[in-house]
This record gives C-alpha cells, structure tokens and sequence, in this order.
C-alpha cells in the first residue's frame, strides 16, 4: 500500500520538480532559440523580434553552409579529432589506471600523489605552450607534419578520467582476479578479459568525457594547428563570427538571411552529433560516474 505523504514532503516534491522543469527550460532554450534564428528570415533575426519560434523561415543558411568545401573539411577534422583523440586518450586512461588500482606496484602512492598533485596546481599556460611547441618540434623531426596529431597524442592525458578508472579498477573483487590468474590469465589479459568488462560504465562514461573534450576543443587546437586546412569545426565556427561581426562585412552583406543566422547553423550542426551519441551513452553515465568516483 502506497504511503500517503505528508504536508513537507509533498511541498518539497513540488518545489523540486518546479526547480528541474524551469532549469531544463533554460538548458534547452538556448538550443532551441539557435535553431529558430537559423531559419527565420534576415529582418527578424537582426531587429531581434524572435522569442522562441521562427519567423519567416528560409533555409538559406543551412544550404549556403552545405554547401561550403571548408565546412566539411572542418568538420572531418573535428571527426578526426575526437575519434583518434578518444581513443588515443581511453588507452592512456585505461592503462594508467589499471597500474595505479594495483597494490602491488612500486611507488604506487607517490605517483598516486603526484598525480592529484598535477589536478591542485597547474604550470600554467605559457609552460604548457612551450611544452607543446618542444613537442612539435619532435614530431616535426621525425617526419609527423600532420598537426592535428599532436592535439590528438601531446593532449591526451587526463588525470580525473585516470582517477575514475583507477577506482573502478580498485572495485573488482580481487576473488575473480585471483580465479583467472590460476587459470593461467597474464597480466594483459587480467586486464582485458576481466577488469574492462566489469568497468564498462566507467569507461563508457570516460569515453564521453573525452569525446566531448576533443569535439568542443578550441583554444588549443587554434594556437597548435597553422594550417587552414587542418582546423577543426569549433576554430572554423569562431573564424566565421569573427569575419561575420565586422562591420564592413556586414556592410556588404546582400543575402535574404541574416550573417547571425549562418552562424547559428554552424553551431547547431555542430551540436547534433553529440545528440545523437549521448542517448546511448547515457544508461552509463550516472553508473559510471559513481563507480569510479567512490572507493570501496
């Protein structure tokens, strides 16, 4: 029999989903006023008469933006990115977490310790710039002129997401380690066949932090990546707004769409893969999240 609620709780159950409806509504406003603006006609977008619905709605801007060789050219190199910069980073992520979750390994806390240490104290930008060009000069030397590599490989250490796993390692009952070590499992396979798939969750949720860090990636991918033809969406998107708002641009600017409106196309294809990949990872996602950030 269902319990009847008392006065407080049931103030409390309507103050709280009252607080959840108004903070989604403005979580998915943004996105829904930049779909609006990227459809309605030039005269609403620039006297801002929209509000939530578009007005005047052309399709001008999505089909000037199609049709647009350095779009698609950006975004492969976002695709690229974010899928070698994913994995890349997961392998790194995976590994270190596994050696840091065993017990047994040679000064295990200190590099425990300095570890979270790098998490407390940052070197700092400029360190860090230098760091980079001193490793892109070595990928230079070796033949790698590519740089989109070096924001894939120099940029794929994450000491949270190494922390997650570590602790998601910790929690696998070292009774089934025990069983496959004397059945005769290596120390790889330990790994793989038995700690990654009861670490799934984690994991997965790992690999979508890193996915959306290598998707929306900007500062560093414009100050690492000289060549045009190698930067990703999210430089190609700022590039536009920069060309866009200047006033003599948009002095001679002669098409039926607002200049605002081509850059909000830019920014809700740019949203849509993540989407359409976060319903799927998303069962994971609060499994993970827990698993790996407490230690039993």
């Amino acid at each position: 029999m269902k319990r009847k609620l008392e006065i407080s709780e049931l103030i409390f159950q309507i103050l709280a989903y009252t607080f959840l409806t108004v903070f989604a509504l403005m979580c998915l406003y943004p996105f829904l006023y930049a779909i609006s603006a990227s459809i309605s006609g030039r005269h609403a977008v620039e006297y801002q008469e929209l509000i939530l619905f578009p007005k005047d709605i052309q399709f001008d801007a999505f089909q000037d933006m199609f049709g647009n060789n350095q779009f698609w050219n950006a975004y492969s190199n976002t695709l690229f990115l974010t899928i070698y910069g994913t994995i890349w980073s997961l392998v790194i992520a995976i590994l270190g977490g596994y050696a840091l979750s065993k017990k047994r390994l040679l000064f295990r806390k200190g590099f425990n310790f300095f570890l979270v240490f790098t998490m407390w104290f940052s070197a700092g930008i400029v360190p860090q710039y230098l760091n980079y060009l001193a490793t892109k000069g070595v990928f230079n030397s070796v033949g790698i002129m590519d740089d989109k590599w070096l924001v894939v490989i120099a940029m794929g250490m994450a000491a949270m997401n190494i922390i997650l796993l570590r602790n998601a390692f910790e929690n696998v009952p070292s009774e089934i380690e025990e069983a496959a070590i004397v059945d005769g499992a290596s120390e790889f396979q330990v790994m793989t066949k038995v700690h990654i798939p009861m670490s799934k969750s984690t994991i997965a949720t790992v690999a979508l932090f890193f996915a959306i860090s290598r998707w929306n990636g900007y500062f560093w991918a414009r100050q690492m990546i000289s060549n045009n033809n190698e930067q990703p969406l999210q430089v190609f998107i700022r590039n536009q707004l920069e060309q866009y708002t200047d006033l003599e641009q948009l002095a001679s600017w002669t098409k039926d769409y607002a200049a605002d409106s081509l850059i909000f196309a830019l920014i809700v294809c740019s949203i849509i893969p993540i989407l359409i990949i976060y319903p799927f990872i998303q069962k994971y996602f609060a499994k993970g999240a827990n698993a790996g950030g407490v230690k039993e």
